[in-house]
């Protein structure tokens, strides 16, 4: 997992925006480790609704059945950050994601962790296959296209 920290932003295809709140600190005055799970859940939940189609409606839905967080740097409010997004493997109902938090203009991440979601029907829960605009876009995390930009 240490190698995570020589990552760069070429690692990552798609990045979203976020500028921290006050509340985002701790008592240490730092950003509290929990919010690092609602910056992996607001860019992964970002791309699936803008690239591949996904609504608050939709017949499939992702579980997260795992997650992990590795930290290297502090971050505090005011800060502005990147939240750099791939996919490391893509099965046929279950994605796992990769994301980097970089402090904005820095080119190195101040943590990586992600999550592994298992997509279910939505009114059994039952594990099922990837719609294919689902798939086609989760496969474009995997490739060298050239990163895509989004505000938060």
């Amino acid at each position: 997992m240490s190698s995570h920290r020589a990552y760069t932003r070429s690692n990552y295809l798609f990045f979203l925006s976020y500028r921290t709140r006050w509340t985002d600190n701790d008592q240490y005055s730092h950003v509290n480790n929990s919010v690092y799970y609602h910056l992996f859940d607001s860019v992964v939940n970002t791309f699936l609704i803008q690239q591949c189609g996904l609504t608050p409606d939709s017949a499939q839905i992702g579980l997260v059945v795992s997650s992990h967080c590795q930290f290297f740097s502090p971050l505090s409010f005011p800060q502005v950050l990147d939240l750099g997004l791939r996919v490391m493997k893509l099965g046929s109902s279950s994605v796992t994601y990769e994301v980097a938090v970089f402090e904005e203009g820095k080119g190195v991440p101040a943590a990586v962790g992600g999550y592994t979601h298992v997509f279910v029907e939505r009114g059994s829960r039952k594990s099922t296959p990837m719609s294919e605009p689902l798939r086609k876009g989760l496969s474009s995390l995997l490739s060298t296209n050239g990163s895509l930009e989004s505000k938060l």
